[in-house]
């Protein structure tokens, strides 16, 4: 028998085109979520279709630069105008640009592996939380990684150890007005081949050594010396957005097979 854990309720998912965001999507949807997907790139429309066949009462789509902050604050206020109230929102967009020892990288991309995983996370709790306290309710979960401990990925994990931060000193500050704020760290995660690549540049040799250092790492450091699914991930996000986790705030949890970050 399916759960509808999230029927009546309005569940905003950020980077939701592919990856774990689609999954998250898919999954809330089968629980009965009405649901807003924001993404940089128009195959979410593709998402959209999926999530009202996976049984989704409503869902609409944004497209939006979380990157920027009046891109995504319009984004987000345009949702909750339209659809009234939000009662979950899951930032989940970021990501790995590059992948080399923190003295190899240059001064813009160290900017843009910031841009990338720190700043939607910042602008899309700005844009929610007013809502949610006056609806004295709501629930944030932030996607963070396990990368806050490991190799090759220094201004990526500068990044979300900020997304830590943010979920801690949230939480403290909102308890006390119905407001909830979690996050999972994911480890690795096989999410196949990317339709929109993080990085288009053709990597070196040496780019390549760097980078298989981390899926070395990855699996060394899991427990289970494996890859997690998509699916894996998205379970531990519904948890944290469920009323079944209500009594846990300001929590980080690692879903690393093992792997503690």
């Amino acid at each position: 028998m399916r759960e509808n854990r999230f029927e009546n309720k309005v569940v905003i998912v950020t980077g939701a085109a592919q990856g774990i965001g689609r999954a998250v999507a898919e999954s809330m949807a089968a629980e009965g979520a009405t649901l807003a997907l924001i993404d940089l790139s128009p195959i979410v429309e593709e998402v959209v279709a999926a999530c009202l066949q996976q049984g989704s009462p409503n869902c609409i789509y944004r497209l939006a630069n979380l990157e920027q902050y009046e891109s995504a604050s319009d984004a987000i206020h345009s949702v909750i105008r339209e659809l009234g109230r939000v009662d979950v929102l899951v930032n989940n967009v970021g990501g790995t640009i590059w992948a080399k020892p923190y003295e190899a990288y240059e001064p813009h991309q160290i900017e843009k592996e910031i841009n990338r995983s720190l700043y939607p996370t910042l602008w899309g709790c700005h844009a929610v939380l007013e809502t949610m306290q006056a609806q004295r309710s709501g629930v944030i979960v932030n996607v963070s990684s396990i990368a806050t401990r490991g190799l090759n990925r220094v201004p990526y994990a500068a990044a979300k150890g900020g997304v830590n931060a943010i979920t801690a000193c949230l939480a403290f500050e909102n308890a006390d007005k119905g407001v909830r704020v979690n996050a999972i760290a994911p480890g690795g995660t096989d999410v196949g081949p990317r339709r929109i690549p993080r990085n288009t540049e053709n990597q070196s040799e040496q780019e390549k050594v760097w980078y298989q250092q981390i899926v070395d790492q990855t699996i060394d450091s899991s427990l289970m010396k494996r890859y997690a699914t998509p699916q894996e991930q998205a379970n531990a996000i519904l948890f944290l957005a469920s009323d079944e986790s209500s009594y846990l705030t300001g929590s980080v949890i690692p879903v690393g097979g093992g792997d503690l970050g």
